[in-house]
């Protein structure tokens, strides 16, 4: 560092054995410097300063100044000098002489004095920290019993319980050095602690006693009552927690006279707190891993010495960190405290705290630090969380383990620390726990305590921390209805946090989600890992996709793993981006990922830091005991109930993880259709309750499948980015929700009169679930066909089998004679091939031209329009390398676009299908050696009964181009996308989000419009320009992108971590060509969708008329009029119904007291404008309430009944950009949408000539909560 020049005159050094005029440099014989001050105005000396700056003026001493010595030598300037009289000392020098500051050495310094191993660790600190640690068999004794391993895919059976291991358990001794494994085993140790309170009659021992215990992997301890105590991480790092504190009781002889020894039980884990990569931590595991136990030790602290460690921490991180005057002052202190500890000298610790208080002030051993007056009002304000992903690089089975040691750990730290508070999301971790630790005085019984006394704090309001990009709307609504439900249920609470700390990417859905959920405040910082744009905001109003807001707050800290170092609350400041508006921010901190939460230090090193704000300043003041929401609460009343905070309107897109759109298409396959088969699920076993008293709605098992499906949807699952273990479990999930959904659906079918086997005669029917009218060709399989009639099946050259199905909304209609359907074909398809590998498919509106397997012209024939482009190939298959900077799963880099590819040109075509119903062509293309692909291009015959000919606004739809997809995959770290050029010029492309449409750019004029070359679509996007537009569906996929007038699908990736087989195997799936006259509206593409994604359902039904006429107006007995772009989306069963509630095993409460019925109808408007709907039933209605996602009462809507025993209708609007009242009232805004609650009486009800029995008596509705 450098050292100030002398104030007025700078004065060169001369050799020591010199004679030097008086305001000259002189030299002692030792080599010490000086520079003499020249005189004051008054001749007085003015002193001297040394060479470190340090001023010796010895005017301040209280004698007078020496007069004048007449006898002195006159210099040459004319002064007066006498050397004989001066004070300069001759030969000695000073005996404590001052160095300057080299501050790089000093900095380096300080790291030395705590550094844990090294050469110079006996010399430090750490040498001081334990009394005593001893691990002879006269104090511990170690035992262990190996629970068999039975290997992956049945991971529970290799974690028994505690009460399963003490059955089972053959224990034999254990040592230390001994290994343990493999990877994913389970180790219980049992451990005698002998002679404790022999161990701390040394007078010079601290009365704390500790148990250290590290076997490399995850454990927990355990009474031998089987109550978790604790949860242990080994290994080394940061998020290292061995130490176990041994109750008083369990060594006091005052507490126990009689007690000679103490039993307790180990779990041990033979995995990492990141599971068991195999080397990088994202690498598939190790499935061979085997762990050391290093430590297992009685361990005495010295308490001083520990905390002494942490006031010098601070203290050294504050010279690191805060520059200025106070990072001198703390330098200083750190520096006293070296010169002051004396090795091995125990009465030189406490003597080293009081130096630390000069620093640190009093009062930092205690929670009292954080009642101290300081300067200004707290900025930060702690809160302590444990981010625990549901799964990632370890499977589900251990995530259980995870939650029930990392939140044991926390409970006993709130017990500790009274200051701490502690939050946690997931209504599935707490359910998993309960299941797992729910006995009398458990540890579920001591979370239920900690969260009534409000140091626990439950949030986020869903089931799991869910990905918000791919999940249906519906699953959306399940994730806030389950998540909320449950945490009412067990703690009498609901969340007014959504908490997603970690989810990659946020649907611009959410804020109206959010605020039907009773939720008006957002919590994340993913966005900070933008690999493109810094996000502009900390504190802002998030406005979604209707004109809902939510105030969304991201921690400047950038972190929900904050380790609550000096620098952490520094950066809650200074990477604060509004604090104009307000520069408070949330400090969420504990070890996460893979749980354990904060460590005992961590609390520590807060107090200090508030100590450190409160006596010396600069570094912002730290507020602990709050919760989030009154953080939330503080934020909003600050800031005018967020008037004066900024907006972001729209999707919060998250710059980064776009190859999580696309990895892992199987189970991206499982859960589309898992969705869709619960909604059909729910609409008939809904119908089922209405048409048989007797049918028991089964709502166990559905609420069952939907938390199989939104546990599924966690951020790691479904966007693909887990270890291969995870997937497995996913595809057991998936095929459980498809074995349980189709017998509930065979169940509700033979209800109604349905079903999916044949009788004599039995006539079979089309089934729709959707609310409008469709027809289409549908095809017929084989075990069908052979057993009805001839008469009504179609078979082509090519052997297959089809028939013309027409439905009514949501309803069931049976095949006709194939004369009857002749009629309803206005054009048939034909195929055939022109000239050697060229091929033409026509249907006398589109005339289709495929190439050596692309498509090169889809031709609109009444339009005179050709939708791809000039020289285009549409369908065009291209792999792109694929090989992002780090995060294998969860990357695709832009460069990527750029970088190497390859077209499949080289296909085989063949006719397959001639028509008349279905024409389609095979096309073979060969990737490589072990990967192929098979598609199937098919069109259709022209209808008279579809939407494309309905003389309604869905006239300028038209026939679709549809494409079935084989693949065979076996490809390294590459990209297949299937690309379509369009003759379309639009500066925006659409996509179909949760209950609406998002628009994104096509170009890449600004750094954020080129960010988005990778974006998410639910079943389709669109390209349109003034009166014509090409929508792209699909029945699996999430991937996409517009670039210019070229769009692609993504198809299939193969990274190699953490899953060293992702997406590896055969795949089927589909996609569409739909070209549009008009707009997205116009044509229907919204209801496209929906039909493509849910086909018409063949089933067989009652041959009498009357009883199919029955169950036809059943079906249809619920439509919506005078809007076809409201959406109909869900009908299920409301909640609290008595019968429901009894059918999923609980107990009737006082708001389920009736024999009413009611039925949950969920409406959205989905192309973003205003408009008004009429929702029509023949039910008896007794009241028609608009309920909120949690289907708690909003307000009653007016019900007219048109015919008293018939149909009765409500009116529903959807206007557009309304001011938005209080809450809980909902506004109906553009893209917005509407739960409706309808009461039926159905005590006793059946059907009579097609209609229902009039009720004669109304009921009171049963469905408001108290």
């Amino acid at each position: 560092m450098r050292e100030p020049r002398d104030s007025f005159l700078s004065l060169p050094f001369t050799r020591p054995w010199e004679k030097t005029n008086y305001g000259k440099a002189s030299r002692d014989v030792t080599g010490s410097s000086i520079v003499k001050e020249a005189h004051d105005c008054s001749g007085a000396r003015a002193g001297y300063r040394t060479a470190a700056g340090r001023l010796h003026n010895p005017n301040h001493s209280k004698s007078p100044p020496r007069p004048f010595n007449q006898s002195s030598k006159v210099n040459m300037g004319g002064e007066r000098f006498n050397p004989s009289s001066s004070a300069y000392p001759t030969h000695s020098f000073a005996p404590n002489p001052s160095f300057p500051k080299i501050h790089n050495l000093d900095i380096d310094h300080l790291r030395a004095f705590t550094a844990n191993g090294g050469q110079f660790e006996d010399c430090n600190l750490p040498a001081m920290m334990y009394d005593f640690r001893s691990d002879e068999e006269k104090y511990i004794e170690l035992e262990v019993w190996s629970a068999p391993f039975v290997g992956v895919g049945r991971e529970r059976e290799s974690r028994p319980s505690f009460d399963e291991a003490m059955k089972r358990a053959e224990w034999r001794k254990a040592r230390k050095g001994e290994r343990f494994g493999p990877s994913w085993s389970t180790h219980w140790f049992r451990i005698t602690l002998r002679n404790l309170d022999q161990i701390l009659r040394h007078p010079a021992a601290d009365q704390h006693l500790e148990l250290h215990f590290d076997c490399e992997g995850e454990g927990a301890v355990f009474t031998p009552e089987g109550l978790m105590l604790q949860g242990l991480t080994g290994g080394g790092g940061g998020d290292r927690r061995v130490e176990f504190i041994l109750p008083e009781a369990w060594w006091s002889s005052s507490s126990s006279p009689t007690s000679t020894e103490r039993i307790i039980y180990i779990e041990a884990a033979m995995n990492g707190m990141f599971g068991v990569p195999c080397g990088d931590q994202i690498s598939p595991p190790d499935p061979n891993r085997y762990f050391e136990l290093r430590t297992a030790d009685i361990v005495v602290p010295n308490m001083t010495a520990w905390r002494l460690f942490w006031d010098y921490t601070i203290i050294a991180d504050c010279a690191r960190e805060l520059g200025g005057w106070e990072g001198e002052k703390a330098l200083g202190v750190a520096t006293k405290i070296l010169g002051t500890f004396r090795r091995g000298k125990k009465e030189c610790l406490e003597e080293c705290r009081e130096v630390a208080r000069e620093f640190l002030g009093g009062g930092v051993d205690g929670a009292e630090v954080y009642r101290g007056e300081g300067k200004g009002e707290p900025l930060v304000f702690g809160i302590g969380h444990c981010h625990i992903d549901t799964a990632w690089l370890w499977p589900f089975a251990e995530t259980r383990r995870k939650i029930a040691r990392s939140w044991s750990t926390q409970i006993d730290l709130i017990k500790r620390y009274p200051e701490h508070r502690f939050t946690a999301s997931s209504a599935q971790q707490y359910a998993w726990l309960k299941e797992d630790h729910s006995s009398p005085g458990g540890l579920y019984h001591h979370l239920r305590e900690t969260i009534h006394s409000g140091a626990f704090t439950p949030i986020g309001g869903t089931w799991v921390e869910c990905d918000t990009n791919m999940p249906s709307g519906e699953s959306l609504c399940r994730q806030f209805l389950l998540g909320q439900r449950f945490f009412e249920k067990e703690f009498g609470i609901r969340c007014k946090v959504f908490w997603l700390p970690d989810t990659f990417g946020y649907s611009s859905q959410l804020p109206q989600l959010c605020r039907l959920s009773g939720m008006k405040y957002f919590f994340t910082q993913k966005l900070s890992w933008n690999n493109i744009n810094k996000f502009v905001y900390t504190s802002f109003n998030w406005v979604g996709i209707d004109g809902s807001q939510v105030l969304c707050h991201m921690t400047p800290s950038e972190t929900y793993n904050a380790q609550a170092h000096v620098g952490d609350l520094i950066r809650s400041v200074t990477q604060h981006k509004n604090k104009g508006e307000d520069p408070s921010s949330l400090l969420v901190f504990g070890n996460g990922d893979g749980g354990g939460g904060p460590l005992a230090q961590m609390l520590e090193k807060l107090r200090r830091c508030r100590g450190v704000s409160d006596t010396v300043g600069r570094l912002p003041r730290v507020s602990m005991g709050g919760s989030v929401d009154q953080f939330y609460e503080r934020l909003e009343k600050r800031t005018e109930e967020g008037k004066t905070l900024p907006n972001w309107v729209g999707e919060l897109y998250f710059e980064l993880h776009r190859g999580t759109y696309t990895s892992q298409a199987k189970t991206k396959k499982g859960n589309r259709l898992s969705e869709f088969l619960l909604r059909d699920v729910e609409f008939f076993a809904s119908l089922a309750t209405i048409y048989d008293s007797k049918y028991e709605y089964p709502k166990k098992e559905i609420d069952e499948c939907w938390q199989m499906i939104c546990l599924c949807q966690f951020h790691d699952v479904l966007p693909g980015s887990a270890i291969e273990m995870v997937f497995d479990d996913a595809a057991a999930f998936h095929a459980q929700i498809w074995d349980r959904g189709q017998r509930m659906l065979a169940s509700a079918f033979k209800v109604l009169g349905m079903s999916s086997h044949p009788s004599k005669h039995t006539p079979l029917a089309g089934v729709s679930t959707v609310a409008w009218p469709r027809t289409e060709v549908v095809e017929v399989e084989e075990e069908i066909a052979t057993s009805v009639d001839k008469s009504v099946v179609f078979e082509q050259q090519s052997g297959k089998k089809y028939v013309v199905l027409s439905t009514e909304s949501t309803g069931v209609s049976k095949v006709e004679k194939k004369e009857v359907q002749q009629k309803g074909i206005t054009k048939e398809v034909t195929v055939e091939e022109v000239e050697k590998g060229i091929f033409v498919l026509n249907n006398g509106v589109l005339r289709v031209k495929v190439e050596n397997g692309h498509v090169t012209s889809l031709y609109d024939v009444e339009m005179d329009r050709e939708v791809v482009a000039k020289d285009g190939k549409a369908g065009r298959y291209v792999i792109y390398d694929d090989q992002p900077l780090y995060w294998d799963a969860w990357d695709v880099e832009v460069y990527h676009l750029t970088g190497p590819r390859t077209y499949l040109d080289e296909c085989k075509t063949t006719i397959v299908e001639e028509g008349p119903l279905r024409a389609s062509l095979l096309v073979e293309s060969k990737i490589s050696e072990h990967s192929w692909i098979k598609t199937t291009i098919s069109l259709d015959a022209v209808l008279s009964g579809a939407d494309y000919t309905h003389k309604t606004t869905f006239e300028k739809a038209l026939p679709m181009l549809s494409f079935d997809v084989e693949v065979e995959w076996q490809e390294s770290r590459s990209f297949l996308k299937v690309e379509f050029p369009t003759d379309i010029l639009c500066d925006t492309a659409s996509y179909e989000t949760q209950f609406g449409i998002n628009k994104r750019p096509t170009h890449f004029n600004t750094s954020w419009d080129a960010a988005k070359f990778e974006v998410v679509c639910h079943k389709w996007a669109d390209l349109s320009e003034h009166g014509y537009g090409l929508s792209i569906l699909n029945d699996s996929k999430y991937g996409f992108a517009t670039h210019g007038s070229t769009m692609r699908l993504s198809l299939l990736r193969s990274p190699k971590a953490p899953d060293a087989h992702a997406d590896m195997g055969r795949h089927h799936f589909r996609y569409a060509m739909l070209p549009h006259r008009g707009s997205i509206s116009q044509a229907a593409v919204v209801r496209a969708g929906y039909n493509f994604n849910n086909p018409l359902r063949l089933r067989y039904v009652p041959v009498q008329d009357e009883k199919f006429d029955s169950l036809k107006d059943l079906l249809k007995s619920i439509w919506i009029e005078g809007a076809d772009n409201v959406v109909l989306d869900t009908i299920k069963r409301a909640e609290d119904d008595t019968d429901v509630v009894v059918a999923a095993g609980h107990r009737p409460t006082s708001c389920s007291g009736t024999k009413n019925k009611s039925i949950v109808l969920r409406l959205y408007e989905a192309y973003g404008g205003k408009t008004k709907v009429k929702v029509v039933t023949t039910l008896p209605v007794v009241k028609a309430t608009e309920v909120n996602l949690l289907e708690d009462e909003i307000t009653v809507l007016d019900h007219k009944r048109a015919r008293m025993d018939h149909v009765t209708s409500v009116a529903v609007d959807f206007p557009m950009g309304a001011p938005e009242p209080p809450c809980p009232t909902f506004r109906f805004f553009a893209s917005g949408f509407v739960m409706i609650l309808i009461t039926f009486f159905c005590a006793i009800f059946g059907f009579r000539n097609g209609h229902p029995l009039r009720c004669l008596k109304a009921k009171p509705d049963i469905t408001k909560r108290e």
